[in-house]
């Protein structure tokens, strides 16, 4: 499949990228649910801690690395709930795969190891596309569904997804059918190319996501909102 028919009928890429004040006034509710599926270090995390006046960030993270400066960095928040666990379409375990930093690359300007790229699918063209990342090592991570996380939770809707997966969107996807009708907005991070393992492209996702509408396109993510959301709360 050429990049030209996948990219057929979506909206023309962005040369922004999103704000908080954009997302701001697109959940437009001051104490949002929040699902921030591969929180990483926490570094959005405290920006939705800044963007709501009491927002509840439900955060989800496989990679040890990540998870401690997550947990030094945020701390004890009443409001913010870490789960270091993978979001898959299946419970139980799976393979991460770890990313670091080729040594002493020229490649990246960023400082230290690199821990960005981990993924429950195997790397593929990621490897030939940045070089300077590794995947030299893997562990075995508990997993979760989106579905059966929020039937133990309790949750019966959300404001807003973030999800930074690394080529796994349609794992998440498949496992979150029920939290996907009840979900306001969507933010994911995709590539057209199979950086990954049966890696999604985005036609294939916004295909799957027949009740939801893209927003905005930018170059490696996208904004959609669920357009058949019924609100069971006032905003």
């Amino acid at each position: 499949m050429s990049l030209r028919s996948v990219l057929q009928g979506m909206p023309p890429i962005s040369t922004s990228r999103i704000t908080d004040t954009l997302i701001r006034r697109y959940v437009d509710n001051a104490d949002p649910v929040i699902l921030e599926v591969g929180c990483h270090d926490g570094g959005n995390t405290i920006g939705f801690l800044n963007m709501f006046a009491n927002p509840h960030v439900y955060c989800f993270e496989p990679d040890p690395r990540a998870i401690a400066r997550f947990r030094e960095r945020i701390g004890q928040r009443t409001n913010v709930h870490l789960f270091e666990v993978a979001v898959s379409d299946r419970i139980g375990q799976i393979t991460f795969y770890q990313s670091s930093r080729k040594p002493d690359t020229q490649d990246s300007t960023s400082q230290g190891d690199w821990d960005r790229s981990g993924s429950i699918r195997k790397p593929k063209k990621h490897l030939t596309k940045h070089p300077w990342v590794t995947f030299d090592k893997s562990l075995v991570v508990n997993t979760t569904t989106l579905d059966a996380w929020c039937a133990q939770q309790g949750i019966d809707h959300v404001d807003f997804i973030w999800m930074d997966v690394q080529g796994a969107e349609m794992d998440v996807f498949n496992g979150g059918t029920q939290t996907l009708q009840k979900t306001r907005f969507l933010y994911t991070e995709y590539n057209n190319q199979e950086l990954y393992e049966g890696q999604a492209n985005l036609k294939q996702l916004v295909d799957y996501l027949t009740q939801f509408k893209v927003l905005i396109r930018y170059s490696d993510d996208v904004l959609l909102k669920n357009t058949s959301f019924q609100k069971s709360k006032p905003y």
